[in-house]
């Protein structure tokens, strides 16, 4: 249970709130405890109000299970108002309340992996003529393109090849058709509040004022702009922590983009580091 007594590598990772952390863990050393414990803690000990913290993580499954500890671990009543959710959930929140800004109508829709499919098919239909292979292609390269936080007037400058020039038409196209039906897709819930964060200053502040403390769980997984998000929310006091999963990578990390840890020591001079060496879930000591 969450009460369980902390080792002290956990203790230290909860306790340490004055600067940037990065928590390394396997599999079973107890990571989701270190949040559990951390947000009990900035909220029990460090006057921080639940309201101005915030936990992200990469499933709804995950959000949800983590909700539940954190209520069982400080109590429904003072855990509300804490922001648990995953990357896209407070993607779109953000742009729920800046909508305007973001150059949106009211009552915006979000459309899912068919809708894009769709869209695209009927977009393509001269060039693609319902080729299944050439639209998921392109689905994933508008996805990454995405991801990266290129946008399509700078995918279309730097295609080099006959394909990706072609590409990149398309992403324009679909671009400004999902403009016309006042529609977001998946990779816009990151992409639009990262660039509005990155471009406004009044809108980043307004945003670091209300979350100032940030707890990101398998962060090895984040991508550039989930990353870039990361960066713009916590600003310049740096208050966060995250939890990466140190597990079978000891040669190479898995996941999106393994650099996000070594440019988050390069973007956080004073990140403090801590290992999780122990494991709970097996008798031997896997993590040497």
């Amino acid at each position: 249970s969450c009460s369980m007594k902390l080792n002290p590598g956990q203790n230290d990772a909860v306790h340490y709130v004055s600067g940037p952390c990065l928590v390394l863990a396997g599999a079973g050393s107890g990571k989701t405890r270190v949040i559990i414990n951390k947000i009990a803690y900035l909220v029990q000990k460090c006057g921080y109000q639940a309201r101005n913290i915030a936990a992200v993580t990469f499933t709804n499954k995950a959000a949800r299970e983590m909700k539940e500890r954190v209520a069982q671990s400080m109590g429904r009543k003072e855990a509300r108002g804490l922001w648990i959710s995953t990357f896209h959930t407070l993607g779109l929140e953000i742009i729920k309340r800046e909508y305007k800004v973001v150059g949106l109508k009211p009552g915006f829709s979000l459309f899912d992996d068919q809708d894009t499919l769709a869209l695209l098919k009927e977009l393509t239909e001269k060039e693609f003529d319902g080729d299944k292979d050439l639209l998921r292609m392109l689905m994933t390269a508008i996805s990454n393109w995405k991801g990266d936080l290129v946008i399509p007037e700078r995918a279309r400058k730097t295609a080099k090849d006959e394909q990706s020039q072609l590409f990149a038409l398309l992403y324009q196209r679909y671009a400004q058709h999902m403009k016309a039906y006042n529609a977001l897709d998946f990779d816009d819930l990151i992409l639009l509040p990262t660039l509005l964060l990155r471009h406004n200053q009044e809108v980043r502040e307004r945003w670091q004022k209300r979350i100032q403390y940030l707890l990101v769980d398998e962060y090895q997984d984040t991508n550039t702009s989930q990353y870039e998000l990361v960066k713009l929310l916590v600003g310049e006091r740096a208050r966060f922590t995250v939890v990466g999963d140190d597990d079978q990578s000891i040669y190479s990390w898995r996941g999106a983009k393994p650099q996000n840890l070594v440019l988050l020591g390069k973007d956080f001079p004073t990140l403090k580091l801590i290992k999780l060496e122990q494991n709970y879930r097996s008798s031997q000591r896997i993590l040497r």
